[in-house]
């Protein structure tokens, strides 16, 4: 809901429980006024008299309050927003008018002008979610964006806030860590191109919070490029946050008369249900307004790499087939090593086109027989990158980023493809559409398996528009394929969780969370994925034991698949080699992962304990139906592993659980019976509560 004072110079927004409000000046100047709890118009107008603070020396009284701040003028926090022009750099804005749009999730524009360039801030309150983002026109001579970024949030003054963060790397993604904050900058970003393993771009801070209990706010960007967020305690103890696309301030894009820029969207959510209920506010906020088609149960997936990785044939892949649709697979994928000459990891990417040794007669017969089994068809591609040895490379060495005179670095035996060219894209949109016309496919798993380091292109006057462009191109080339084949879902990979934000996700049904399938690490990897995105996107597979992708360690089955079932459950191991008595033992999982599917996809996450060694646990709760996965990492002395004490749930209602027959009543304590087994087992179980 959006309200507007009388006077037209205080506007409000509010969800179902908070509240976000700005004030213009009479001297033009915008300042934040409030986030958090909701208020009415009259108390954000009564905020709105409140003075600046007194002036002190070397110090601004813009600092730490304006909504926007942008460089020039009497400002010394970071700029939002830089601009150079061939005779200055900064800006000076006017405020022009404003637009509002009715409707519960109407949109707030506020328009300024600085000669002939326009900026406008954008405002959309879903659910509790903020949605703020910025355009910019360019109706004067030509400018340059050094610096642009999507919002900066202002909070309240606390004392002792905490930042609470997702880091990691390769294989150990998505891992939560929390520090305090202290006075000066906290800077998270990548310049990589990519999101990357290292930081996901989202942020929480608090100052009492706990699992359920107290204020959290938090900000997520929805860049798939480089981007960078800096959390500040300025000097008088205020904290700000500004993020957007970009990770330094050497330039972003070029605008000549007539060119605009959007930014993407820097989401910012306030809750007082502590961390979990801010996890499930972001995960509400994602199934109804980003994700595509999130009311739709993702199938249970074998994908074919760790069974084949490059050796693969149509007859293999058939033999995986017949065993897949034996344990209740819905969808089956076909990964790297269907095409060009890709027989290793050295040649064939660009060469969109069946491998006419492996699959003779294209792709649509195996497609076919996956279909006749039962299961849906899916392919791996990884349109963004080529190799040296493939024909695309050479008869277009130019297609890449390189620059002049310097070595083309090859992660992988690969280099990037400058998909900010339009020619690129082109060829890209020719490939894809024509593959997924060849053949009856309704999966692409889209991978990208290398950061930018040569990111030139000497041709062009502006080179460094390649970092957004590059973006924005693929944002384009996915709504095109996903317009044209309606039919066809898509999963975003990157080595892994290299490419995970809110922007990747309002254009795939689910994300690859981390090349380590390895079940207990994974348990600290999803857990840290939950903070800010929900289950009906976390792709989990089983794969075989010992792990040989990764750390050798050894787990049961049982293990492996309630780990996976926290997620949108997938098989990865070589069926080829599982026992009859283990086939069995699968397809019993995958039917109780498709009863339970309802609520781990599009029900209400609690997690009942963390993944800290011993016992951890989360819970799923829909309508009157409720659904735990527990894990028990290891067992000391003999100690009895403490009960569960269930979350969600009516007081005043009973519920039985199937497993152990019991009825409890309103906020409950499970008694699992988890223990680990002979030789150190891991233990591992799935609880069904229905209300009674």
């Amino acid at each position: 809901m959006l309200e507007i004072s009388a006077n037209g110079r205080t506007w409000l927004l509010s969800g179902p429980t908070s509240s976000y409000a700005v004030h213009l000046t009479e001297g033009d100047e915008l300042l934040h006024l409030h986030w958090g709890p909701r208020l009415a118009l009259a108390d954000a107008e009564a905020l709105a008299v409140r003075p600046l603070p007194d002036y002190r020396p070397f110090e601004s009284q813009l600092d730490g309050h304006e909504e926007y701040p942008v460089e020039g003028g009497p400002r010394f926090a970071r700029p939002a927003l830089s601009v150079r022009t061939d005779e200055r750099r900064g800006t000076e804005w006017h405020f022009e008018a404003y637009e509002a749009d009715g409707g519960d999730d109407g949109e707030l524009r506020l328009r300024f002008r600085d000669g002939g360039l326009t900026l406008t801030l954008h405002y959309r309150m879903r659910h509790d979610v903020v949605e703020r983002w910025v355009t910019l026109d360019n109706e004067g001579a030509a400018l340059e964006l050094l610096r642009a970024d999507s919002a900066t949030w202002t909070l309240p003054e606390r004392e002792d806030w905490r930042l609470s963060q997702l880091h990691g790397r390769w294989a150990a993604e998505s891992r939560l860590t929390s520090s305090l904050l202290t006075y000066g900058e906290k800077v998270l970003g990548s310049r990589r191109g990519h999101t990357g393993h290292q930081h996901l771009p989202w942020v929480a801070l608090d100052t009492d919070a706990t699992e359920e209990r107290g204020e959290v706010y938090g900000c997520a960007l929805g860049w798939s490029g480089s981007w960078r967020i800096a959390v500040a305690q300025l000097a008088d103890a205020r904290v700000q946050i500004t993020g957007g696309a970009g990770y330094d301030d050497s330039g972003l894009l070029r605008l000549d008369a007539g060119e605009s820029y959007a930014t993407p969207v820097f989401a910012g959510l306030w809750s007082d249900g502590g961390f979990g209920g801010a996890s499930r506010a972001w995960h509400a906020y994602q199934r109804a307004y980003v994700i595509p088609d999130a009311d739709r149960d993702r199938p249970v997936l074998f994908n074919s790499w760790e069974a084949t990785e490059f050796d693969i044939s149509e007859e293999q892949q058939g033999t995986l087939a017949r065993r897949a649709a034996a344990i209740g697979v819905e969808l089956f994928v076909v990964d790297d090593g269907w095409f060009g000459k890709r027989t290793s990891d050295r040649a064939g990417l660009g060469d969109w086109t069946p491998n006419p040794d492996r699959f003779p007669n294209g792709l649509k017969p195996v497609a076919d027989y996956v279909h006749a089994l039962g299961m849906q068809f899916g392919i791996w591609v990884e349109p963004e990158m080529v190799n040296p040895d493939s024909e695309l490379y050479r008869a277009h060495p130019d297609w890449v980023q390189f620059q002049p005179g310097r070595k083309r670095t090859e992660f992988r035996n690969q280099l990037v493809l400058n998909l900010a060219r339009e020619d690129v894209q082109e060829y890209l949109w020719g490939q894809l559409d024509g593959l997924l016309s060849s053949a009856p496919i309704d999966y692409v798993k889209w991978d990208f398996n290398r950061c930018f380091t040569d990111a030139g292109w000497p041709d062009d006057p502006y080179p460094q528009r390649l970092w957004i462009d590059h973006v924005r191109a693929l944002y384009g080339l996915l709504d095109r394929l996903r317009a044209a084949h309606p039919g066809v879902a898509f999963e975003s990979c990157s080595g892994g969780g290299g490419r995970i934000d809110l922007g990747i996700l309002g254009r795939t049904d689910q994300v690859w969370t981390s090349d380590n399938t390895d079940p207990l690490d994974r348990l600290a990897i999803q857990h840290g994925f939950s903070q800010i995105h929900p289950a009906r996107v976390m792709a989990a597979w089983v794969t075989d034991s010992p792990n040989t992708q990764l750390n050798g360690r050894v787990s049961s089955l049982r293990f492996r698949f309630v780990s996976s079932m926290a997620g949108v459950l997938g098989v990865g191991g070589d069926l080829a080699q599982w026992t009859e008595e283990e086939l069995a033992e699968a397809g019993e999982w995958v039917a109780l992962y498709k009863e339970i599917r309802p609520l781990v996809q599009h029900g209400d996450l609690y997690r009942l304990r963390p993944p800290r060694g011993g016992l951890s646990a989360v819970q799923y709760v829909r309508g009157d139906e409720a659904v735990v996965l527990a894990w028990l990492q290891a067992q000391s002395y003999g100690e009895p592993v403490p009960a569960l004490r269930l979350q969600g749930l009516d007081p005043t209602a009973s519920y039985e659980c199937r497993e152990t027959d019991e009825v409890h009543r309103g906020a409950v304590l499970l008694h699992h019976g988890l223990r680990t087994g002979l030789h150190g087992d891991l233990g591992a179980a799935v609880f069904r509560l229905r209300r009674i």
